[in-house]
């Protein structure tokens, strides 16, 4: 199982303090660096801040785990996703989801109500766009071609059937948020086996996240129940759920490895560059 650490680009810290962050994920040897996304809130633009740490990194996957794929204008996102692919060397993998906040979408002029429909447009489009196609009725392709020549990664979240037949038409796998490894465990068996009756070649990826903060159990909590907030209670328990000594790390990368999860991500709720240390010293051996 392939470990990486989020970027903490919902957390109060500084622009070089972030690309700090990515340089030394990289040193330690995560796999990828991911970033979790919001438009209403202030927080770092997941693209914008996987580009300036693909800048100062070489290696490192950089993982939007998820972003709101029928947010973003399709065309705007199938060019940014082509660019930042192609000038990372294939680096990035595009987590992608319908999002659950109105207030995303509402501030993007986006219908929250179609936002299931607008992925499936936007997926589709991408494809096209991706191969060269012209998909804006000029006749003209809209970006560059990924660094492979064809498509870039692609990773589908949600817990839905929609998720399940996105992920098996256009995906390379699926991704689970800060959901515990047992109860991911049924939509990793039915991704898999839709995976194989769709005649698709291989096995999907399967991604989780877990949040972590080993230093500040106080800043841990407050960072998650201000991000989670408009979930009223569900905000505490979230901010409870967070791995919170080297201890706890181990065993939940277990637990999610024994469920089939190739890709696990340790997103950050304590804005401290140290943390990466501390969570490469419990996790990565």
């Amino acid at each position: 199982m392939r470990i990486g650490i989020g970027l903490p680009n919902t957390l109060r810290i500084d622009g070089p303090a972030v690309v700090q962050w990515a340089r030394r994920a990289e040193e330690r040897g995560f796999s990828a660096l991911a970033t979790i996304d919001r438009i209403v809130y202030p927080s770092y633009d997941s693209l914008t801040a996987l580009a300036a740490a693909a800048g100062a990194t070489s290696r490192i996957e950089l993982f939007p785990d998820i972003l709101l794929g029928p947010a973003y204008p399709p065309v705007w996102l199938a060019k940014a996703a082509a660019s930042l692919d192609a000038l990372s060397g294939g680096r990035l993998v595009l987590g992608l989801g319908v999002g659950g906040r109105p207030d995303d979408f509402a501030v993007m002029e986006r219908p929250f109500g179609r936002r299931g429909r607008l992925l499936d447009e936007a997926l589709d489009l991408m494809e096209r766009a991706w191969a060269g196609e012209p998909v804006t009725g000029h006749g003209l392709p809209i970006g560059p071609p990924p660094a492979d020549g064809r498509r870039v990664t692609v990773m589908i979240g949600g817990g839905t059937d929609a998720a399940v037949r996105r992920t098996v038409r256009y995906g390379d796998g699926w991704t689970a948020g800060g959901v515990p490894a047992d109860q991911i465990a049924p939509m990793v068996t039915r991704v898999r086996e839709a995976w194989r009756e769709a005649g698709r070649d291989g096995e999907p990826r399967i991604a989780a996240l877990v949040y972590f903060g080993l230093s500040d159990p106080e800043t841990s909590r407050h960072s998650l129940r201000q991000y989670y907030a408009f979930l009223g209670e569900w905000a505490e328990r979230i901010a409870e759920s967070a791995v919170r000594s080297p201890e706890a790390a181990r065993d939940v990368a277990k637990a999610f490895e024994s469920v089939g999860v190739t890709d696990l991500v340790f997103d950050p709720t304590v804005p401290d560059v140290d943390e990466v240390d501390r969570l490469a010293d419990a996790v990565l051996r």
